[in-house]
């Protein structure tokens, strides 16, 4: 495989190699540089996570990017327990703000996942206990070692959305749960000439994986 400065899908201007995806906007390489991969173990920003991911289907990545910060005025930084209690008020006044994804059935659908999310932790104590025991087994999860070979959907992806579709969550396709398990941490999908490659598989060991199911 030739070196990252040979190759300009991963050499950028200052001169850190990045996977490919990130080029061309600021905004991509920010999210790549400082979150994307990074493990995730707290249950509000995991809710967050779901929510972008559904709210992208059929956008670029970009888009969901740029109206983040809108996103979380309006979804109460994404506070499931306050975002359960939306009614048709706060749908029609973000369906009248351009600021953030106009869509009605995804507005719903973040409404209707808040509410299952607070069924989720009563059952398992967490999102974080529910989402990470999709982990694949680490002989299952090896980072890709070129563009061709990063997935879209992996069997645990497919076991996740049919696990939360049961439990009444919508949005949440096989491939929506594999970019989350890619943004949340579960799966280190940096090529190894990236420079984030190593940072990210440092965190993922140290990470503790939420595995116990929290009394209350």
């Amino acid at each position: 495989m030739s070196s990252p400065d040979q190759n300009p899908d991963y050499c950028f201007e200052d001169g850190l190699a990045r996977c490919w995806w990130c080029r061309g906007h600021d905004d991509y390489i920010a999210y790549h540089d400082d979150e994307w991969g990074l493990p995730v173990g707290d249950d509000q920003r995991l809710f967050e996570k779901v929510c972008l991911e559904g709210f992208q289907s059929g956008l670029s990545w970009l888009t969901v990017l740029r109206k983040r910060d809108r996103l979380r005025e309006h979804y109460k930084d994404f506070d499931f327990q306050a975002v359960a209690s939306f009614g048709e008020k706060e749908v029609d006044r973000m369906l009248s703000d351009a600021g953030v994804i106009r869509h009605r059935k995804k507005i719903e659908s973040a409404i209707n996942n808040a509410r299952r999310a607070i069924e989720l932790c009563e059952t398992h104590g967490s999102l974080a206990t529910f989402f990470w025991q999709f982990e694949p087994a680490s002989s299952m999860a090896r980072s890709p070692t070129t563009r061709k070979e990063i997935m879209s959907v992996i069997p645990a992806s497919t076991a996740m959305a049919k696990e939360l579709k049961k439990r009444g969550w919508s949005f949440v396709g096989p491939t929506t749960c594999y970019a989350l398990m890619q943004s949340m941490g579960m799966v280190n999908d940096h090529l190894p000439e990236c420079h984030r490659w190593s940072a990210v598989d440092s965190a993922r060991r140290g990470f503790v994986r939420p595995t116990k199911v929290n009394s209350r």
